[in-house]
């Protein structure tokens, strides 16, 4: 989940290796644009140096590669014209750049996929850009002056429709060897009880994934096989929340699973801060809930020891994503 940008003249400073143009970095007096390319919504804001937010608009995604790229176009222009001033432009995208070819992978927008979307937004724009993955882009946004603000090692974790992750280093982006950093949905769920094992299928080819369980529609799929009638995720915590058995069984299920497969993060990353965003985030006190199921599966803790990790949910919500974006240009490129 490396970032992309066109500043190519020493490779190394960006991990991309076509042959492209150098361009100088802009200058540090623009406005920061960032740009959040969702599957239903292109959002974008333009933030000043010290945060503040100076205009947002938001335009639904439209299906098909062109007219993503006209409707991030005019986003931008439109943004710029109301702040009055040009901008640096940062975008995260649902999916990964290639750094050989710069083409996109893994876009759940698949008419995103083998496309050179920096290039050619590079193009219409007229000046450089960096793409990066849109859960690095919230975690970058949280660390930097949100939730986890003066953490070392802050882990970004969306729980939502799917379930991803973005890792932040002393306030840098940090996207693996691999460029899969984070992408914790696809380990299976840890320490899986005898009903459990093993596990639903996934769309990746396995069994039994993390997201299947945690993600929105995975706890709406468990509790629909408890009840015998499928609720939404919202509807069910209402129903918890209102002491309803099965669906307080659910939520209780829920928030162990959550505190599993974030003990084995802890145990390998051990970070200072974890970000919880995206929907089921929204769940009430489920940082709280989760702290105290972490520590019964982390290493030499126990079920009576305090756990170190800060867990929180995110500051800035959705709007996360896109103040990461837009502060792409204030990080070092990697």
């Amino acid at each position: 989940m490396r970032a992309y940008t066109p500043a190519a003249k020493d490779r190394q400073a960006v991990g991309m290796k076509w042959p492209i143009r150098y361009v100088p970095r802009m200058p540090r007096s623009t406005i920061r644009i960032g740009i959040d390319l969702g599957g239903t919504k292109i959002e974008a804001a333009a933030l000043a140096a010290n945060g503040k937010e100076i205009v947002r608009q938001r335009v639904p995604t439209p299906a098909g590669y062109e007219s993503t790229l006209d409707a991030m176009t005019k986003l931008i222009a439109d943004v710029e014209k109301q702040a009055g001033r040009t901008g640096t432009v940062g975008i995260g995208i649902p999916g990964t750049i290639v750094p050989e070819t710069g083409l996109v992978k893994n876009a759940n927008s698949i008419w995103l996929n083998g496309q050179p979307l920096g290039r050619d937004l590079e193009q219409r724009l007229g000046r450089p850009i960096r793409l990066m993955n849109d859960a690095d882009c919230f975690a970058l946004s949280e660390a930097t002056d949100g939730a986890a603000a003066g953490g070392r090692v802050v882990f970004g974790v969306i729980i939502g429709t799917g379930v991803g992750g973005g890792i932040v280093v002393d306030g840098q982006c940090l996207p693996g060897a691999n460029l899969i950093a984070g992408e914790w949905g696809h380990n299976p769920l840890p320490w899986m009880a005898a009903d459990e094992y093993p596990g639903p299928n996934c769309y990746c080819g396995r069994m039994g994934c993390i997201e299947m369980w945690v993600s929105g529609p995975g706890f709406e799929r468990d509790h629909a096989r408890r009840a015998g009638a499928s609720l939404s995720a919202a509807e069910i915590v209402r129903a918890a929340t209102a002491a309803e058995p099965i669906a307080s069984m659910s939520l209780s299920l829920y928030c162990d699973r959550l505190g599993r497969s974030l003990a084995g993060l802890v145990n390998v990353l051990d970070p200072d801060v974890i970000v919880l965003g995206g929907g089921m985030s929204n769940v009430p006190d489920l940082p709280k809930r989760v702290g105290e199921i972490i520590p019964r599966y982390i290493l030499a803790a126990g079920a009576s020891a305090k756990l170190s990790t800060r867990i929180v949910c995110a500051k800035h919500g959705d709007s996360s994503g896109v103040r990461g974006a837009a502060r792409l240009w204030e990080r070092r490129p990697s």
